[in-house]
């Protein structure tokens, strides 16, 4: 149970749709002046290196996050060219109008800069939160100098305020030690609490919390299929001890009858309790076994995944609706690619 290691996974397609979202979430969770308690089941290790022998090892990462962030920088190289040049002739006035406005040149000169590339809001507050941890990025836009990535424990940590409270649980012994000295680095005491729990288990004892505001991150490895049951069963219990928490739950969708039935439950377990719901899935290619040259069967890795929340910010349908389409467009790899959302309650 203990060889899954979400270090080689770290920034891939579906680690962009699931920090993405939870990003939003906890932008919006963390605007109240009441305080929260934030229940991480699965943590792993915290923060990732981009340039690590895991992350070098599957290349998974090449066609996330370093898609996303490349397209940016082409944009803004595509743009460069014409503008230096029509500064050249440009009229001091003329050239800052033409800052401002986004475009490039006088009249006198016909050409117009290719735009940069414009985030959808939440995507945006994605890529800032990536700058805020590697500086040389920030400052350069390479994708060479993006070399930390954060786990779910550091996104949700960077949203609290002294009031609120993170409990992180991971079984796996190398990463429970990873994520408490990488914790420890941050220097926040005892706002977040790091135990080698069973987070499916130790949930049970946090709900309801004191201040009675509380978001619950599942995302477990799915690498045992009873994984997918133990879910539905620890969501269906919390949402019974605690029916107005942000539960929130990522899930791999693969051919397995258990993937598909997943998010199904959970919305039989949102409308059965008389809650609102969103489900949110990225699709990048497709899931069919292909064939080399040599007859040798190769296996087309995660085609998509999903987030499913239960009590969502009713302002979040909105932001993926405008930050799903572009995650099409620019980790797509092939036809199938494509995104849904659904919304209930």
């Amino acid at each position: 149970m203990f060889s899954y290691r979400h270090a080689f996974h770290a920034g891939n397609h579906a680690d962009v749709l699931k920090h993405t979202t939870l990003i939003a979430l906890m932008k919006y969770l963390t605007q109240k002046d009441t305080a929260l308690t934030v229940i991480d089941t699965h943590a792993g290790a915290g923060l990732y290196r981009l340039d690590g022998d895991y992350t070098e090892t599957s290349g998974e990462a090449k066609d996330g996050i370093f898609r996303l962030v490349s397209a940016s920088k082409a944009a803004v190289a595509q743009s460069a060219p014409t503008q230096a040049a029509t500064k050249k002739i440009a009229t001091p006035t003329a050239s800052a109008a033409a800052a401002e406005a986004g475009k490039a040149g006088s009249a006198a000169k016909k050409t117009r800069a290719a735009p940069a590339l414009v985030w959808a809001p939440a995507l945006q507050d994605y890529i800032d939160l990536l700058r805020g941890l590697n500086p040389q990025f920030a400052e350069s836009g390479d994708p060479a100098h993006l070399k930390i990535y954060p786990g779910s424990p550091f996104i949700e940590q960077q949203f609290l305020s002294g009031r609120d409270k993170l409990k992180l649980f991971e079984l796996h012994p190398t990463d429970f030690k990873s994520l408490s000295g990488n914790i420890e680095q941050l220097g926040v005491g005892r706002q977040v609490a790091v135990s080698r729990d069973d987070g499916f288990e130790a949930l049970k004892t946090f709900l309801p919390p004191p201040a009675r505001r509380a978001m619950v991150f599942c995302d477990p490895s799915y690498e045992m299929k009873t994984d997918y049951a133990r879910v539905s069963a620890c969501m269906a219990d919390a949402v019974k001890r605690f029916a107005t928490g942000t539960y929130v739950v990522w899930y791999p969708i693969i051919p397995r009858p258990e993937a598909h039935d997943l998010p199904r439950k959970l919305k039989t377990l949102a409308v059965k309790a008389s809650r609102s719901w969103l489900n949110a899935t990225l699709t990048v290619k497709s899931s069919k076994l292909t064939t080399d040259t040599e007859g040798e069967v190769i296996r087309p890795g995660l085609p998509a995944s999903g987030m499913f929340i239960i009590n969502p910010p009713h302002t979040l349908k909105a932001e993926l609706q405008a930050a799903l389409p572009q995650m099409v467009a620019l980790l797509g790899q092939d036809r199938n690619a494509a995104f849904g959302l659904e919304s209930g309650g």
